[in-house]
């Protein structure tokens, strides 16, 4: 039985979920919800029982102290309900978590039970992925779906992806089966720097469900944070020629790939993101208090002290490792598969679900 009892009746619903795990590289979704979550004050009113749904040998309870008295936190799915103000109010519910070790039907199924009872119109769910994209350029992220009418009304790709997929696809497809509208954004993370946190890749996912669900997202230190990151990334690149020749490779590449991108289109998208955030302003923003995904917007956050500042450098090949992990060398070196990630890393493909 779902009790929402302390939950008011909603406005306009859309529901955005994040994973923590194979669907998550450089923790850029999770990290994506909790911002919002944060943000906007988010009031947890559901968490499903970690019971049902996690092997706690893989993800394990921790525990913590509360005035003296020991506590247990246990890994699992918490709900939570913001408002969005401004001249159209529109709630948001987020659903943020691990990825489940067993029962994901059912997992699913209780995810929808939420939504359904909440009214919610639309689900976004958030994911991040391994690739050959340079640091150094836009992340790119893919809005996908398979409904091909709503592909069509929201400029969206229709999935034709085939292959293993982690719980953003079967919530996809469980949304599908149910009749409700569901969508997927992910992003690319440079798979020679894919330890978290990647807040570039954040901030990129932000922008772009900004875009989806018309709303104006209150981005706080990212912009500052996404040049810190940069500038450690480029430190450490600068500091081993085959990986600075590496990155080079793939900005050609990249460059040649989207020319086209220069289109009418997508500077008119970027020119209403100036317009939305025109009057915001601030540090680290552009004129119109926009964050861009341009090369010198990627953040690094320092997570135990909460303020910015730029990874040490480090050798790549010493071991060691930053805030952002150390640089990866290319793949065929590295894994000896040249498939652009490591063995047993996330997902590969754009228009994974």
């Amino acid at each position: 039985m779902i009790e929402l009892a302390g939950v008011p009746e909603l406005i306009d619903p859309v529901m955005v979920a994040a994973f923590e795990g194979w669907n998550d590289a450089g923790d850029a979704a999770s990290t994506a919800v909790a911002h919002l979550d944060r943000e906007w004050k988010g009031e947890v009113f559901a968490a499903l029982d970690a019971e049902d749904y996690y092997d706690f040998q893989v993800n394990r309870p921790t525990l913590w102290l509360d005035g003296g008295v020991r506590k247990i936190t246990w890994p699992t799915t918490r709900l939570s309900v913001v408002r969005v103000g401004g001249e159209k109010p529109r709630d948001l519910v987020l659903v943020r978590g691990i990825e489940p070790s067993m029962r994901w039907r059912s997992f699913c199924n209780e995810i929808l039970g939420f939504a359904h009872e909440l009214g919610v119109e639309m689900v976004v769910v958030l994911g991040a992925l391994l690739g050959d994209t340079p640091h150094t350029r836009p992340v790119p992220v893919s809005g996908v779906t398979s409904d091909p009418d709503l592909a069509r009304a929201m400029d969206l790709e229709e999935t034709r992806y085939e292959g293993p997929t982690g719980i953003v696809g079967i919530l996809q497809e469980a949304c599908a089966h149910a009749g409700v509208p569901a969508v997927s954004l992910w992003a690319a993370v440079p798979h020679y720097v894919s330890q978290p946190p990647n807040p570039k890749a954040t901030l990129a996912l932000l922008n772009r469900l900004e875009d989806l669900i018309g709303v104006r997202i209150p981005l706080g230190e990212l912009p500052e944070d996404a040049r810190a990151w940069q500038l450690g990334v480029d430190q450490l690149a600068a500091e081993d020629s085959e990986v600075a020749e590496y990155v080079q490779t793939l900005e050609e590449a990249r460059d040649t790939a989207e020319l086209p991108e220069a289109s009418g289109e997508a500077i008119a998208r970027e020119f209403e993101r100036y317009l939305r955030r025109r009057d915001v302003g601030g540090p680290g923003q552009s004129p119109g208090g926009h964050a861009t995904e341009s090369g010198d917007t990627s953040y690094l956050r320092d997570t135990s002290g909460g303020r910015t500042r730029p990874p040490k450098p480090l050798r790549p090949d010493t071991g060691g490792g930053t805030a952002s992990g150390p640089l990866r060398r290319p793949a065929d070196q590295e894994d000896g598969d040249g498939d652009g990630t490591e063995d047993g890393d996330g997902p590969r493909d754009s228009s994974e679900e």
